[in-house]
């Protein structure tokens, strides 16, 4: 999945650059009128040769208006064009976590593991700690040098310190040698159940 959306991202950021760099020579050659000062010719039908013309003409803009099948599908292209923008902007969004990280086998070798597996075990075994009711985690950064996002829901009378310490000492250290990760930087982040209030007598 990785693979396929960075092919994606390339054909788009490609067509989106030469459509921009379209643009602006087009741009360029009819408001400075080069083809009247370099004495050149534009193809025939070219829209915006001289810098008194206009890229779309009244003409032009209106040609369609008044045919039944125009307005559907200009609403359904943009429809569509809606679509495929916000399914690429969920794709980034969920290509921030970390597909796989390379585990180095001494040997000159190496092999991948899934990251959804290693913070998967990663979150169970920060879950299991006392004190902790709920762990979230998410790894970012790059396959040989993974990060570690850890989200940790306290109980109501769980201390901070003692807890970010077996975190540290136990789970992310855990999860760093079984690896085989020079290291594995964190940011861990505390929050606690919420609660009524005692009333002490």
């Amino acid at each position: 999945m990785d693979g396929a959306l960075r092919s994606v991202n390339r054909v788009l950021l490609a067509l989106a650059g030469l459509l921009l760099l379209a643009l602006g020579l087009a741009a360029l050659v009819g408001g400075f009128d080069l083809p009247r000062h370099w004495n050149f010719d534009m193809p025939s039908g070219w829209p915006w040769a001289r810098a008194d013309d206009v890229l779309l003409s009244g003409t032009d803009r209106t040609k369609w208006r008044d045919d039944s099948w125009w307005w559907p599908a200009v609403f359904a292209g943009l429809g569509l064009l809606v679509i495929l923008m916000l399914w690429w902007l969920l794709a980034q969004l969920r290509r921030r976590r970390l597909g796989e990280v390379l585990v180095e086998s001494g040997d000159g070798e190496g092999a991948l593991l899934r990251g959804r597996a290693l913070s998967n075990v990663l979150e169970a075994e920060a879950a299991s700690l006392p004190g902790v009711d709920k762990a979230a985690v998410r790894l970012t950064g790059r396959r040989t040098a993974p990060r570690a996002s850890v989200e940790l829901m306290l109980s109501a009378r769980a201390e901070p310190g003692p807890v970010l310490g077996r975190v540290s000492g136990e789970a992310l250290e855990n999860a760093r040698s079984s690896a085989s990760l020079d290291a594995l930087p964190a940011e861990v982040r505390l929050r606690t159940v919420r609660h009524r209030p005692e009333r002490v007598i």
